[in-house]
């Protein structure tokens, strides 16, 4: 795969993906987001961004990850340890794909570039 940008998040409390969480994908300088979504039964964004080249620049994903728990019926107390979580990061090449994983809890995370 050539360009693009992909997200996968696994809820590591169940071991399983993390299906319906809300995820949005912007281009700094850019208001609207550029790719938004809930998460598939993969786990992963099913957006076109995946697929296609994105311009050079700073992007930024939020993942609402508080949300995606209290659906799940986990009692989070009202000032959550992870809630809305963003991670910025830069893309200088855009022949290459840049692949998001991210395993998450309502007490912690690991994001890295994924191949």
């Amino acid at each position: 795969m050539s360009g693009g940008i992909s997200v996968h998040v696994v809820d590591v409390t169940r071991g399983l993906p993390a299906e319906s969480m809300q995820v949005e994908i912007f281009q700094l300088g850019v208001p609207e987001p550029i790719a938004a979504g809930c998460l598939s039964g993969k786990g992963t964004l099913d957006h076109p961004i995946a697929q296609k080249q994105v311009e050079p620049g700073v992007y930024e994903v939020v993942f609402y990850v508080g949300d995606f728990y209290r659906q799940l019926g986990y009692p989070l107390p009202d000032f959550p340890f992870v809630d809305v979580m963003p991670f910025r990061f830069g893309v200088s090449d855009v022949q290459q794909h840049y692949h998001l994983p991210l395993k998450v809890s309502p007490w912690g995370f690991s994001l890295f570039r994924g191949g």
